[in-house]
């Protein structure tokens, strides 16, 4: 496996990570609650946000792993 192919799997993951933080957010009875899961799916977009970043470096390094 390849480090571009890691960082796209993390970077799907993270996706995921943070669409499951987003659900509970909206699922949660509780003020407290409901800001806490919002506050770490914030956090989770800036992540995601370097994440593409790293992709495109590496696409653009690397053009063989654009796409894959």
């Amino acid at each position: 496996m390849t480090v571009a192919s890691q960082v796209k799997g993390a970077l799907v993951t993270l996706k995921g990570i943070e669409a499951t933080l987003s659900t509970l957010a909206l699922q949660a009875k509780e003020h407290e609650t409901q800001n806490c899961y919002h506050q770490a799916s914030l956090k989770t977009r800036t992540v995601i946000g370097e994440m593409e970043k790293r992709v495109a470096f590496i696409e653009s390094e690397e053009p063989q792993y654009k796409g894959n």
